[in-house]
């Protein structure tokens, strides 16, 4: 059973910064594509990070490039978003993901927000 377990969201003044965690069991975390997205209330979830495990590319969304960085340990099956700089408009709650299916290219997931796994999401909050 696949088990993708979120941790590290909570309330930060705009300009700070958070760390998101996610610790994956229950699949073959080696050559999987996983990433994070959010959603906002009355808004459309949005591939925010991903990255290819097997080969460690990294993909971002135009609106968090330069702030948001994804990374992972591949030895606790774990992976991570550090978001500096954050405003306001991420505010969200945030979702772990992952696939390792081949139809779609991990770049692909990422703006689709498509991905076959999803944890059970953190909440981010960013104040003005």
């Amino acid at each position: 059973q696949v088990q993708l377990v979120e941790s590290g969201g909570g309330s930060v003044q705009a300009g700070g910064s958070l760390r998101l965690s996610c610790a994956a069991s229950g699949y073959t975390y080696y050559s999987a594509c996983m990433g994070w997205f959010r959603q906002a209330p009355g808004k459309e979830r949005e591939g925010v990070a991903a990255i290819y495990t097997g080969g460690g590319s990294t993909y971002y969304a135009d609106s968090v490039k330069g702030r948001f960085t994804i990374s992972q340990d591949n030895a606790k099956n774990t992976l991570y978003l550090q978001m500096n700089r954050l405003k306001p408009e991420d505010t969200a709650m945030y979702y772990c993901a992952a696939d390792q299916r081949k139809d779609l290219l991990c770049y692909s997931r990422l703006r689709s927000a498509s991905f076959g796994y999803g944890g059970q999401g953190t909440q981010v909050t960013v104040s003005s």
